[in-house]
């Protein structure tokens, strides 16, 4: 079983994909509206986040990850992010991790 996961950042990387959960997932182009992606400090970096703006849409992919990644993807998003279902343009459901 897997679980639609819209990423449009740091997750989008291949790279990044293999080191949060130990593989490349590949995705399909989509979009999210009511969204608009801004920027937060964690640390000594900087990183992207989408928050609730109307009329705004974020582009990005859709990647399909199981219950177990989610878990590992969880962990590397950290507190400052949190993960909420919703539906993109393309009509299907799915996670996003957005600003608290």
């Amino acid at each position: 079983m897997t679980e639609s996961l819209f990423v449009y950042g740091t997750l989008m990387n291949p790279l990044i994909q293999q080191r949060v959960f130990g593989r490349t997932a590949p995705g399909e182009a989509d979009r999210l509206v009511g969204f608009r992606k801004d920027l937060i400090h964690l640390g000594s970096g900087v990183y992207p986040i989408i928050r609730p703006a109307a009329g705004a849409v974020v582009e990005g992919m859709v990647i399909q990850v199981t219950p177990a990644e989610l878990k590992l993807i969880d962990r590397y998003e950290g507190p400052a992010y949190r993960r909420v279902r919703v539906t993109l343009g393309s009509g299907r459901e799915g996670w996003v991790y957005t600003a608290l």
